[in-house]
């Protein structure tokens, strides 16, 4: 194995590759020295506007994981994900759930790919762009979709999840 570092193409996660090729997927993924763990971060090295990002969230719903996939300018209403759910209490999932239940780490978590099927929420917002972009199973790495293609490769449910403005 070569030791260079010139230039190599930058790689998903291998679970999150397997899962594109499952999918019949054929997506570029860009690779980036620094973290892109953040959607402000993310946004910044791809060079496109913070509500292109997909974050991939996962709460706790009754203890049971769920996904809510929305875009980076906004931020999740809990209540309004309770409400959808029908759920008794919903909260952010700590990172060794988040873990267990998707197999990647916060900051690398894609739209679908994951260790364990859960209930999957997306934001309508996400439906206003041409192209969003999302975590490729690491915190290095991303891919452009669609957004309509990205909600039906990860099952989800599309919603108004995110918090009003004032």
């Amino acid at each position: 194995m070569s030791t260079e570092k010139s230039n190599p193409a930058p790689a998903a996660h291998p679970r999150f590759a397997a899962a594109l090729a499952e999918l019949g997927l054929d997506v570029p993924v860009r690779g980036f020295p620094e973290a892109t763990r953040t959607a402000v971060e993310a946004a910044a090295a791809i060079g496109c506007d913070v509500s292109e990002i997909v974050k991939s969230l996962i709460f706790a719903a009754d203890g049971e994981p769920v996904l809510v996939l929305m875009d980076g300018s906004s931020r999740v209403d809990v209540e309004r994900v309770r409400a959808e759910l029908g759920a008794g209490a919903v909260k952010r999932a700590d990172a060794d759930l988040v873990r267990a239940t998707t197999g990647y780490a916060i900051g690398g978590v894609p739209p679908f790919g994951h260790l364990t099927r859960t209930r999957v929420l997306a934001d309508r917002g996400l439906l206003a762009h041409d192209v969003v972009w999302a975590a490729a199973g690491t915190p290095h790495t991303v891919f452009p979709l669609d957004p309509e293609s990205l909600v039906k490769h990860a099952g989800a449910t599309v919603v108004d999840v995110r918090e009003r403005t004032a």
